[in-house]
């Protein structure tokens, strides 16, 4: 029943042990085993289940000596045959304390033995399964009043909870906890043994507040434009102008609250919330979540003042921030904000790009130091002035040191981490050189500095490919172009777009949410489809292609027909042919990533415009007015809802920008001009006369927009009414 290698275990599966040692011998002589559990010749002592998936984060415990199982009815049917409660845990391949964790527990051998024979050990990738992970955390919550991973849940065989817990240290006393990791589980082992009418009665209660928590609440009447204001109230009463941020340590960019901020200073002409954006922009690119070096932004700040980054980067936030870098250009007209979205686009195509054309997810937090040992957290990106003194001469060492904030004290044991500690303006006027000069030096110092991390040993990289995260960044790249003209990030997204549809699709069409080495895997949940409509749409606007839209259509259809809730309006997060959870949630909230349901009604609205067919529209107001019972008491909770609620609220208009010929170049000048402005409720196609005929049938409204006088020619329309415009 296991790999006889692993304690605990006391019935051997030949099968499954030929398939396991058939795999690593698969892997071949150049394999590194990650554990530090090896023979004299370097082998892994233990190898699981896990060994047998394509998730990086699973594959990085398959040589834990815990009997691990995927997700999946395996894992239950052993729960149900040996009677013992399963031990979920779930994390993904860039979290530090999921590291921390399987370093100090489940490498244990000792609490692993206890594991196996007690438990049915179960691993989750948080990024594969959204759906699992959301459904067990609710139970989190619930049972702790906070959240995190690695998260930890014991559950009946049935799959219902009964404890619940994020990290817990390995023994008692570690960390300054009074209890461990090994004493919960001998605890929830002879409580489930000894009293187990209990424990299930306390799951089944558990399991009956979680599903009355996710039951589906009756529409309400479509907000009106108050909920605007209320929602821009609520997300400033946090802002704080010294520390350029909302809330308190630990800061996280929030990019959904900053975009809805800069569209309600553009419908109300609010200066402090314009004010309170480009501030937190700024703040956070002089700070040391931004990678000062390499471009792109780390997970959060650890710190009140963006300062102390917690290291892992994510394709999902650095997507998100390049266009909110981006619109804080367009709202403000800072070209150095236009900078950040550049740089950060750039680093996510150099360190995150694929070869087969799709991004990564994410790299780690942690990296090994040069000299070798255990992997620490922050190491690749930290200095100390030693280090810089060792690459750069003395008196540019001094200036890089200077701008950059490295001493000997450091902030992570004596190591700095690289932040704006001075402007170029001050050095300038400090030292008596004109800005241009210091500017070029401390350019010459970074390309140095950054040539020389590249030789260090890399973070990890979580090289699977999740389908709505790809999308974020096809959006990013996309509106990035038609913003500036600048085809390269057209060609980028594009061919991200390719990919997804190419590799990340089944032969019928439904989409799969997590592809890694060829292979892709797992039903793709709501956010995947309403990020990847947005995402085509966005590339429809960018390039005029009919392709687009017309794959935005197909994947909207396939959304409805899956995930639509008939009854109440808006959309769940799970299709309603897919595998049956104790819950089928519905997105209510906007979190890291704005939620399914707040993307799909902007989709909406922009498929209504663009196509004049009114039952979009019919079904944007229906997912508005499901979630109004949110909206009228915590609005702040859903900022891409309230970009919706605008649209609806002020109406959108319909752009056409129409070439002579067929030549696309001409209209650069009108495409130019209007990516300088920041105006979201609107559509814009892009076209020339020699396409007009096929996209028209496609945008009805299109019909006889001709390029007047020989000239490139722009139409603005309302509802399909069109005027010249100059």
């Amino acid at each position: 029943m296991g790999d006889p290698r692993l304690p605990g275990i006391q019935h051997v599966d030949e099968a499954l042990q030929a398939r396991l040692l058939g795999a690593l011998r698969d892997l071949g002589p150049r394999y590194q085993p990650r554990t530090r559990h090896l023979t004299e010749a370097g082998a892994p002592r233990f190898v699981n289940r896990l060994l047998l998936e394509s998730s990086p984060y699973l594959l990085q415990h398959a040589h834990n000596p815990v009997n691990w199982f995927p997700w999946g009815e395996e894992a239950f049917e052993r729960a149900r045959a040996t009677h013992r409660p399963i031990f979920l845990s779930v994390g993904y391949a860039t979290c530090h304390w999921c590291h921390v964790m399987e370093r100090e527990s489940f490498e244990d051998e000792e609490i692993a033995a206890f594991l196996n024979a007690h438990f049915v050990p179960v691993k989750v990738d948080r990024e594969e399964r959204p759906d699992v992970d959301e459904t067990y955390m609710q139970a989190v919550y619930l049972l702790s009043g906070h959240g995190g991973w690695p998260m930890t849940v014991v559950l009946t065989p049935e799959g219902k909870p009964f404890f619940a817990a994020t990290y817990l240290p390995p023994r008692d006393g570690a960390r300054g906890a009074r209890r461990g990791l090994l004493s919960i589980l001998r605890e929830l082992s002879r409580a489930y043994r000894e009293d187990r009418q209990r424990v299930v009665a306390h799951a089944e209660e558990l399991t009956r507040r979680l599903q009355e928590l996710s039951r589906p609440r009756p529409a309400v009447s479509l907000p009106t434009a108050e909920v605007l204001r209320r929602g821009a109230r609520q997300i400033l009463a946090s802002y704080d102008p010294v520390a350029g941020a909302f809330g308190r340590a630990p800061l996280f960019p929030q990019p959904a609250r900053l975009r809805f901020l800069l569209q309600y200073h553009r419908r109300s002409g609010d200066v402090a919330a314009l004010r309170a954006v480009v501030r937190v922009l700024e703040a956070m690119a002089a700070g040391g979540i931004h990678d000062q070096l390499g471009g792109g932004f780390h997970r959060y700040a650890t710190d009140g003042r963006w300062l102390v980054p917690h290291f892992e980067k994510m394709l999902y936030d650095n997507a998100q921030l390049a266009l909110a870098y981006l619109e804080g250009w367009q709202a403000s007209g800072r070209p150095a904000l236009l900078e950040i979205a550049r740089e950060t686009l750039d680093y996510m195509d150099r360190e995150l790009g694929l070869p087969e054309g799709g991004f990564a997810s994410a790299t780690d937090a942690d990296s090994v130091p040069p000299e070798g040992g255990e992997p620490e957290e922050g190491r690749y990106f930290t200095w100390t002035p030693a280090e810089l003194r060792e690459v750069l001469d003395e008196p540019l060492a001094a200036l890089a040191a200077e701008h950059w904030g490295v001493t000997e004290r450091g902030h992570l044991e004596g190591r700095s981490v690289l932040h704006v500690a001075r402007t170029v303006a001050e050095m300038a006027e400090a030292h008596g050189r004109p800005e241009a000069v210091v500017r070029a030096q401390l350019e010459q110092a970074r390309e140095k500095l950054l040539a020389v991390r590249g030789r260090r040993p890399a973070p990890l990289r979580d090289d699977k490919a999740v389908l709505g995260w790809n999308a974020l960044a096809i959006s990013a790249f996309a509106r990035f172009a038609e913003a500036t003209g600048e085809g390269r990030f057209l060609h980028r997204a594009e061919r991200a777009a390719r990919f997804v549809l190419s590799e990340m699709r089944r032969k019928d069409g439904r989409l799969l949410r997590a592809w890694r080495a060829g292979r892709a895997r797992h039903d793709a949940v709501l956010t995947d489809h309403a990020l990847l409509v947005a995402a085509l749409l966005d590339l429809l606007e960018a390039s005029g292609e009919p392709r687009w839209l017309q794959e935005a259509l197909a994947v909207q259809r396939t959304q409805d027909e899956r995930f639509a809730d008939p009854k109440h309006g808006g959309y769940f997060l799970t299709p309603a042919d897919g595998e049956s959870l104790l819950v089928r949630d519905k997105p209510e909230h906007d979190g890291a990533l704005p939620s399914g349901n707040s993307v799909a009604a902007r989709n909406l609205l922009r498929l209504a415009a663009l196509t004049g067919e009114a039952r979009w529209r019919q079904v944007a107001e229906g997912t508005v007015a499901s979630l109004g019972h949110v909206l009228s008491r915590r609005p702040a909770a859903l900022p891409e809802m309230l970009r919706a609620v605008d649209w609806l609220d002020e109406g959108g208009a319909e752009i056409a920008l129409v070439g002579p010929g067929r030549n696309l170049e001409r209209l650069e000048g009108l495409r130019r001009a209007l990516g300088r402005r920041l105006e979201p409720n609107r559509v814009c196609v892009v076209t020339t006369e020699a396409r007009l005929g096929h996209l028209a049938r496609l945008v009805p409204w299109l019909e006889q927009k001709e390029a007047l006088q020989g000239r490139p020619t722009a139409y603005v329309c309302e509802e399909g009414r069109c005027e010249l415009s100059d």
